[in-house]
Order: structure tokens, then sequence, then C-alpha cells
């Protein structure tokens, strides 16, 4: 059988798969727990979501129907193949994380990959293309239907993010506050947020998380956007992305496919973002699961 895992800071998402069968596997059960991120936790903090919250959800699962179909024959944790996405998974936490994953379910069908990676395949399959993360931050590849083989660098939100939640709540902030055409959104923005000039500054430079403090305009945004500066604001931000992330890997003939929930709360403004600058606009989805479900329940035998 076939888990999945899809995490984040906040959550992990986990779906149990039977076995690839020539039509394609089926979707068992589905999980949650604890974001896992490699790169902000200790080894201690995994085990013990691992091990409470996630064993707790796989030792109750009722496996009658299966045993009894045939479709498992051993005991569930040495019957799983696990294939793990994380945010946090960069190479240099991968090996933690297979070991940690590795001390649960059997060691050599563990699988460990970036959340990129998880787009890619969740986007693409098998074939080639650019995939594409928008959300709080932003990430991009060019996939050659099995491997990402270049990678423009996201640089986070100061330095890039392009596209992203946080870089277009950067972009709002600064409009609202220094372009008198943005007076009225101002006014009706700090009122409905119960905020102030003073209060956004400490936010930024003083309190943690800035970043998400930044994305969380896109809550007000996303609700106004019949307001013409508002959506010319998150074209821009998109149109950015597009000359500073998808431009680099000089492939105009790849469809440039999009997970987050930035690409799916603005789909007509990210559509005449990749207009404008020449590229074609493939998927775009909110979550890669669908897409890794396709993706590993394929029998390829």
């Amino acid at each position: 059988m076939i888990l999945i895992a899809d995490s984040g800071s906040t959550k992990t998402d986990w779906t149990l798969l039977t076995p690839p069968y020539p039509h394609g596997s089926k979707v068992v059960a589905t999980f949650h727990s604890q974001g896992i991120t490699p790169i902000h936790q200790d080894a201690d903090t995994i085990r013990y979501i691992l091990g409470q919250e996630l064993m707790g959800q796989l030792s109750t699962f009722p496996r009658a129907a299966l045993i009894s179909s045939g479709v498992l024959e051993q005991p569930l944790l040495s019957n799983l193949n696990v294939f793990f996405y994380g945010s946090g998974c960069t190479p240099a936490h991968v090996p933690m994380m297979k070991q940690m994953l590795g001390e649960v379910f059997t060691p050599d069908k563990v699988e460990v990959h970036s959340d990129l990676m998880a787009a890619a395949r969740a986007l693409c399959q098998h074939e080639p293309g650019i995939a594409c993360i928008l959300g709080t931050g932003a990430n991009s590849c060019l996939y050659d239907g099995n491997d990402i083989v270049q990678n423009t660098p996201a640089l986070g939100y100061i330095l890039g993010d392009e596209g992203s939640g946080s870089v277009l709540g950067r972009l709002f902030l600064n409009a609202i506050f220094k372009n008198p055409q943005f007076s009225d959104i101002r006014d009706e923005y700090l009122k409905e947020q119960k905020l102030t000039q003073a209060a956004i500054i400490n936010k930024v430079y003083r309190e943690p998380m800035a970043n998400r403090f930044l994305a969380t305009t896109s809550l007000y945004i996303v609700q106004h956007l019949d307001n013409p500066l508002l959506s010319n604001l998150v074209v821009q931000n998109f149109r950015q992305f597009f000359r500073s992330n998808i431009t680099p890997y000089q492939r105009p003939d790849l469809p440039v496919h999009f997970v987050g929930s930035m690409a799916h709360h603005y789909p007509q403004q990210l559509a005449e973002a990749a207009a404008a600058e020449g590229f074609i606009l493939g998927q775009v989805t909110q979550s890669p699961m669908e897409g890794l479900i396709a993706y590993h329940g394929q029998d390829r035998s």
C-alpha cells in the first residue's frame, strides 16, 4: 500500500492508497497531523508527531475489509511505501526526516522529497513542464518529467518571492501609504483590520513572522478585486514572478503550472499576467495531493 504526506508548517495531510492496480489506486483513508518541517523542528518533536498523532490514527484504522479482500496480507506498517513531501525538506534535512520515518515504517520503503518536487510531480506527472508554488512564499522549477533540472532561487520575501502573498502584502502596504490613489482603500483597510501605520511598522519590523503578516493582506484584497487598483496590483505581482523566476528557464514552449493559495484565489489575474508575459498557463490547483495520488497510484509495470 501507499502512504503519501503533504506537509507544511501548519499541518500535514496524509493519504492512504491501495496498491497501483491497472486502473489506478483508490483512496482508503485520509489523516491529518501537525505540520512537520525538519528545517525548524528537532528530532524529538518530529518523533512525537509521528508517534502520537499519525500512529494514533493508523493504529485504529479498520483494516479487516482490506485483509479479507486480499489487498492487505501483511501488517500495515511493514506493507507501506511512504512518500513524504515537505516544505522544510532541503537536501541537508532529508536524511534526518528519512531516519525519523524509518523508525516508524520500513526504512527502505521511505522516500522524502521537497514541496517543490511535490508540485512538479502533482502538476506535470511524467511530462516536462514548469511547476510553481505560490502561497505565503513562492518557488518554481523546470521539470523534465522525472527530475527537477533547474530552479530559480526564491530568495525569500525580502530579496525575492515575487508573486507570493507576502510580496503582495508588501506592495499593498506600500501603495496605501504612498500612492494618493489608494487613500480610500487605506482608510477602509485600517478601519476594518483595526490597525494603524505605527502598528503595521511594528508588525513588519519588530515582531516575528513578518512574512505571514504581510500575506494576511491578501484576505482583504481578494474580497475587493472589483477595485481595478487592487486587481492590477495582483497582476503586477504575478507579472514580476514570471519575469524574475520563469523567464530564466528559457522555455516559453512549456506550460507553467501552479499550486498554492495565491494561484488558487487569483486565477483571472494569474491568467492575465501569463498572457502579458507570453507564457502558457497550465494547471492551477490549491493543493498537490490530488495530483500526487494520480502520480503514485499509476500502475507503471
